[in-house]
This record gives structure tokens, sequence and C-alpha cells, in this order.
């Protein structure tokens, strides 16, 4: 039976978790070189209009429909035939279609995180037609085996992930790492250009983490209470811990660095936010924040290219997070939840297993086909142009630009 309540708070959740999308172009705008913050940013916002669209013709039903063998959805809700007014199985309370709409956020966002690893050095084109078949191929059944019924979740395996460390995170996460090896290393690294849209973009991504999380509960109750506690804390404790580790190493915090902390803690909490207690996302923003550090310093020794570190942040916390909810899972917060143990931790490992190996290997079979079809590396010169005026035909900064040529 339909809630109000519950229908008033989701849709206020669904565009909280939209509103991401424009902080997660400031944040990746904020750190690329001032000749690529357009493209960067474009890459953000191109990808809100073709998932939308994807999502409500065919991937939507992929991810959420009936179940054929654990595997995939099928088309029976394609262009949303049949979803409506009247509830579904996954949210009672809210209407069907707006169910359809708040999962569309997550849809959204994740291929949009994909692009900040290989950023500066891949055609738009490439790009557009990559995110449309990832979408498709990788992220909708990896949805619903999770979510909507597939092997991995409630349908087999009973692994959990209340709002998508593994569907979102270390889908994106071990797609972006594949992503680099692929395409290789740019000609030139630049320093992050504006520190100040770096912050402002994490503040308004930790903003909509709110909805992203305690929307996840589907109802505006004790659940999304606990879920959206527990988001604040893990990503306090994951900024803490990076800003600890790096004034050490460093003798200074830094800007970024306080900003991508908090983001690891958002990541590493997000698939425990409704199953664990207070005190353990504590636990596990602190974990995560010194663990992903230490990831991020590893791709200097190892030399591959994460130009904004997706792997070390978005896919190492994604996985420290699936894989410490079978450690601190309670069925005290959900009593429709699991319980931590041996055996739960278990099934966690395997889903953070699928959650790298699954995408990884198809965003290497995806790359392969837009490079033989469309093109994706961008050219020596066209790095050192940069993709604003190569690509985009625009420029972020005009005036300087001109102030420059004059000088």
């Amino acid at each position: 039976m339909i809630n109000t309540g519950d229908t008033a708070w989701m849709l206020v959740a669904s565009g909280l978790v939209f509103f991401m999308m424009p902080g997660l172009a400031l944040f990746y705008g904020g750190l690329v070189g001032q000749k690529n913050v357009i493209s960067s940013m474009a890459q953000s916002y191109v990808a809100i209009g073709v998932v939308s669209v994807l999502w409500v013709v065919v991937g939507y039903s992929l991810a959420f429909g009936p179940d054929h063998g654990g595997v995939v959805g099928g088309f029976h809700y394609v262009m949303l035939r049949g979803v409506g007014d009247a509830p579904s199985a996954f949210a009672p309370h809210i209407p069907a279609l707006l169910f359809m709409a708040f999962q569309m956020m997550f849809a959204v966002i994740t291929p949009a995180l994909i692009a900040g690893a290989f950023a500066e050095r891949m055609h738009f084109r490439g790009y557009l037609m990559f995110i449309a078949l990832w979408s498709l191929l990788v992220y909708c059944p990896f949805a619903h085996w999770v979510w909507g019924g597939g092997f991995l979740g409630a349908g087999g395996l009973h692994a959990v992930d209340f709002a998508g460390g593994s569907v979102v995170h270390e889908l994106a996460g071990a797609s972006a790492l594949a992503a680099v090896l692929y395409l290789g290393r740019r000609q030139r690294v630049d320093r992050a250009h504006n520190v100040p849209f770096v912050l402002l973009g994490a503040g308004i991504l930790w903003f909509g983490w709110f909805g992203f999380n305690a929307g996840s509960a589907g109802s505006a109750g004790a659940l999304a209470s606990v879920a959206l506690v527990n988001t604040q804390i893990g990503a306090c404790a994951g900024m803490l811990g990076w800003m600890s580790v790096e004034w050490v190493r460093r003798r200074q915090p830094s800007g970024t660095g306080i900003a991508a902390g908090a983001i690891a803690g958002l990541a590493a909490i997000t698939p425990a936010s409704g199953y664990v207690p207070v005190w353990a996302a504590l636990v596990i923003g602190a974990v995560t924040g010194l663990g992903c550090y230490a990831a991020v310093q590893l791709k200097y020794r190892l030399h591959y290219d994460d130009a904004l570190d997706v792997v070390g942040v978005h896919m190492v916390a994604g996985v420290i997070g699936v894989v410490l909810t079978g450690v601190f899972a309670s069925l005290a917060i959900n009593a429709a939840g699991v319980a931590g143990g041996w055996v739960q931790l278990g099934r966690q490992g395997v889903l953070a297993g699928a959650g790298l190996l699954y995408p990884f290997v198809m965003t290497l079979a995806i790359l392969w086909l837009c490079e033989k079809t469309v093109g994706l590396r961008v050219s020596a010169n066209e790095q050192a142009v940069g993709l604003d005026l190569s690509d985009i035909g625009e420029r972020a900064y005009v005036r300087e630009m001109k102030e420059e040529a004059v000088v």
C-alpha cells in the first residue's frame, strides 16, 4: 500500500542523488588541468542524458524485471510498460515509477565515476559509446544479480549491499582500472587547477549521499535514520583517517586529500549503511581512510595512470565496505538484513570478487569494440592542446588565456 510519507521522502532522496551529478562535475573539473575542465565536466553531465534514456527504454527492465535464471531481468518493463503508480515488489510503500526513478540516479552516476580515471585522454564520441554499452552490459546485469533477485543477492547467495558498494563503487573502480591499463598513460600530467572546485564538489556529493544511502531504505522510518547517521560518521572517519596519515607523511594536510578521504569513507559505508551500528561505521570509515590513501600511493609504484584516483578511492573503498559488512552486520539494526559472521563474511567476499572480475573483463571488451568503431584514444597533439578545444570547442577560462597570449 502506498504511503505518502515514504513517497515524499523518496522523491526528495531521488533529487538528492541527482544533485550528486553536478557535484561530481565540479569535483572532477577541479582536479584536472585547466585545458580539460569543460570536457571533464561535460562527461558527467552527458551521462545524465544518455543513461537516463537507456534506463527508461530497457535498462530498468534488465535490472529489475522478472528474473530469468538469476542472471537478468529481461524485457518485461521495456519503455516502462506496466511501471506506474502501483507499488513494486522492491518498494511496497511507494509507486513503482518512483522506485524506477530513484534507481535511475544510481545508474546515471556509476559510469560517470569511471571517467575520472581516464581523464584527459578519451575522445568524447568514444566516451558516449562506452557509457551506453557499459550501462547495458555491465551495470544492469550486475544490479540484477545483487538487487533484482539475481544469483548474488536474495535470489541465491544472500550477499548484501545496502546502497551500492559493489554495484556502484566496485563496478566503477574495477572498470576504471581496466580503462587506464587499456588506454595507457597521458603524455603530460597537470596538477589540479582549482581546489575550491574540488572541495565544493565533494561537499555536494556528501550532501547528496544522504539520499543515496538513507533513500535506499525505501521508506522514511528508523532504518533510513540509521543509514543517514552511518553515512555521516563513515565520511567523517574516512576524512580524518586520510588527513592524519597525509599529515604525518607530508607534514601538512591538503584540501584534495581531505576531500578524497571523505569520498572514500562515503563509498565504504555505502554497502553497510543500513546493516551496521554507528560504532562500526566509525571503524569502517577510519580503516578506509588509511587503506585508500595507501592504495592511491601504490599507483606511483605500479606506474598506472589513474588520473583522479577512481581505483584507489572507489574500488578499494567499495571492497572494504562490502567485506566489512559481513563482519559488522547486525539484525538488531536491520531485522530484514543479515547477521555478521564467518558465513556472511564468505558471501561478502564472493560478492566483492565478482564486483571486481566481471566489470574488469567486460570493460576491456567494450573498450576494444569502441576503439575499433568510433575511436577512443586522443593523439599526443590533442592532449597537448587539451580536450576542451579538440573535442568540445570551448575554453573554460577565456580571459586568462587571452591575457597569457598578450604577454
